[in-house]
């Protein structure tokens, strides 16, 4: 491969099954093995991820987005899509859509007794609010991802009064 080859190659392509993974655990409901897709790459839109839970797990909590859109598509085992207070049996070859806004809460947990893996595709518009009904918090974010911008973890309890700390 030529120079200009390689270049593109590194910029354009991940190899699923070589890209570093990352454990992410937090007892006793939480434990997936992630693999983030699209960092160093020229992808300006979109983000992607390989999950493997293993079972009885879930990978992230139950939250819903204001802006950006996912798509998540099981590549091996089964388990169930917590999805606007239902319960949504998943198997090998499901895509899952989900638009962004409160309609869809939505979490992925593994019910079943062997791993988990599925592939996430999501847009990455920003400013994002991340909303979690489970606990009651929120996550405000803006600016590009990686890059320095804003972010905060907050309990909607928590609100201030507009003016406070104003002069």
């Amino acid at each position: 491969m030529n120079d200009i080859a390689a270049t593109l190659a590194s910029r354009l392509i991940r190899n699923l099954h070589e890209v570093p993974r990352e454990h992410q655990v937090r007892e006793p409901l939480y434990d997936s093995m992630t693999a983030r897709l699209a960092s160093g790459t020229a992808a300006r839109g979109l983000g992607a991820s390989i999950d493997t839970v293993p079972p009885g797990k879930r990978s992230c909590p139950y939250h819903f987005h204001h802006a950006q859109e996912e798509m998540f598509v099981v590549l091996s085992g089964s388990g169930t899509l917590r999805v606007a207070g239902e319960m949504l049996p998943l198997r090998t070859g499901d895509v899952v859509f989900i638009p962004p806004g409160p309609e869809y809460p939505h979490q992925l947990i593994n019910s079943s007794d062997a791993p988990l893996t599925y592939l996430s595709v999501s847009t990455t518009a920003t400013p994002e609010v991340v909303e979690y009904p489970d606990s009651g918090k929120y996550l405000a974010m803006a600016g590009p991802a990686g890059a320095a911008g804003f972010d905060a973890i907050q309990r909607t309890a928590s609100n201030l009064d507009y003016w406070d700390g104003e002069p």
